[in-house]
């Protein structure tokens, strides 16, 4: 049994969607030619003065309050000092003493209960560029395409105790974040990016222990092999007597272990100083009360409702409203053809969701919208194709967006259930058994399903199930 206790906080950077930079006019676009998005502010050219985005701002404040922080009506633009290539100014606009929001809180699910995990603060911040390296030419470029994109920066407080833990608390606030429409929150694609600070304490004490930086981990599977490393190194360095170093460390995903990369800096090192080039943002009242205004129904809050509303298992209300896309399509399929609340949770959690991995696409990308959704499952729970049909048809039909009505009417799956016909049928089974009838009579009532088997034989599958068993059983009494 381990003597030590992991503490863990998280430095999440989360990208704005907004469509011009935090300080300057050029366009956020992902994936233009390298430098095609800069213009003399935020390539750090002198003179060049910056001017704050007000929707990043608005956008910024709409994350804080939906964690709960409470809104500082003054925060200051600092200069954050530090030399790369790829961050032309030679710092980076920042908050550091004065920031936008502090003092937060995200509930998250740890060990079956309920877990507050604390927000120190929020704070605006312009991202840097990419340095490109290629082995092939011995040669480093600089791409500044990236260079002035607003970034929220949000910094939990130490309260995380396991792998576990931090990956709940990066979903739920990649949910709010996407819910809010601010941020695609995509970590392969570096818009929702996560560093953690882990240390080490015996159990039971209250100080922590030295802590490490890990970076460069581009997935939620990632965050889990770097942290689970990480304590598994620490611990092995305390229970040896040696002492962790304080020091920023990589993780490389292809050997799953955390390497140094170099001393992790102190505030200091990066002498913060009021931006002298920009004046201090003062938010109205009235501002924040309408951004407050505007808030949707949040990823919690939903959840509650559909388990209240719709009768749902935790553990359904949980996946249909991680994604605000998916938890408006199980809402708009259910007033769509007025079905039952499970039924609609079941398809989806196990069709929708298998399509949209297979074909590795959003749901905002689907073309087999909500209406025809609703229409495959009224055609199934009608009895005018059995479930199984549905269930065959399903891929061909979602990935095409096609008319489930008119797709079954023209490759003739409607199922048999006319009473007369049923009969026929039935009566044609019977008479070319005769042998198996007897039996039948004689006690041996499992050949039931071997007389469904020869009316669905007969009738190409498509017989309606449900009607040929009360049939089956009315002619066999």
């Amino acid at each position: 049994m381990t003597r030590y206790e992991p503490v863990i906080g998280l430095e999440v950077h989360a990208q704005l969607k907004t469509r011009s930079k935090l300080f300057c006019s050029c366009p956020t676009d992902f994936g233009k030619r390298p430098n095609a998005n800069t213009c003399p502010v935020c390539a750090g050219m002198p003179g060049a003065l910056p001017v704050v985005n007000k929707k990043a701002v608005e956008y910024a404040v709409k994350l804080a309050l939906a964690v709960q922080c409470s809104i500082n009506q003054h925060s200051i633009f600092a200069r954050k000092n530090y030399f790369y290539p790829d961050l032309p100014k030679g710092y980076q606009i920042s908050q550091y003493e004065e920031p936008l929001a502090e003092n937060g809180r995200l509930s998250i699910l740890s060990e079956d209960s309920d877990k507050s995990i604390g927000i120190t603060r929020i704070h605006m911040e312009d991202d840097a560029g990419k340095s490109i390296h290629s082995s092939v030419e011995n040669q480093s470029y600089c791409d500044l395409n990236r260079t002035g994109v607003p970034l929220i920066e949000i910094v939990s407080e130490p309260d995380i105790r396991s792998p576990e833990e931090a990956v709940a608390y990066l979903r739920g606030l990649r949910s709010i974040l996407m819910y809010l429409g601010i941020c695609d929150a995509n970590m392969e694609e570096g818009n929702f990016r996560c560093d953690a600070n882990v240390s080490l304490r015996p159990i039971g004490q209250d100080p922590f222990g030295i802590r490490t930086e890990l970076k460069n981990m581009n997935s939620f599977r990632h965050v889990q092999k770097a942290l689970e490393y990480e304590i598994k190194r620490q611990e092995g360095l305390l229970s040896d007597g040696e002492t962790v170093i304080q020091e920023t460390r990589l993780f490389d995903d292809a050997r799953g272990v955390t390497k140094s990369m170099r001393g992790k800096e102190e505030a200091h090192d990066y002498r913060y100083f009021p931006d002298p080039d920009l004046i201090p943002l003062r938010l109205a009242e009235t501002d924040i009360r309408q951004w407050e205004a505007d808030l949707p129904e949040l990823p919690r809050t939903k959840k509650q409702r559909f388990q209240r509303q719709y009768v749902l298992p935790e553990y359904d209300a949980a996946i249909l409203t991680a994604e605000r896309h998916l938890a408006d399509y199980f809402e708009e399929t259910i007033n769509q053809g007025s079905l039952p609340a499970k039924v609609v949770s079941n398809w989806i959690m196990t069709d929708v969701l298998r399509e949209l991995r297979e074909k590795n696409m959003a749901l905002s990308e689907c073309s087999f919208g909500p209406s025809q959704f609703a229409a495959l499952l009224k055609l199934v729970d009608s009895g005018k194709i059995s479930a199984k049909t549905g269930k065959q048809i399903f891929p061909e039909i979602f990935a095409r967006g096609l008319d489930p009505e008119q797709y079954v009417a023209d490759k003739g799956f409607v199922q048999i259930s006319d009473d007369t016909e049923l009969n026929r049928i039935v009566e044609e089974v019977l008479a070319e058994n005769p042998g198996e009838l007897k039996a039948y009579k004689e006690g041996k009532t499992k050949l039931l399903s071997f007389f469904m088997g020869q009316v669905m034989k007969k009738t190409k599958g498509q017989a309606n199930p449900k009607l040929v068993t009360e049939k089956l059983k009315e002619v066999l009494k």
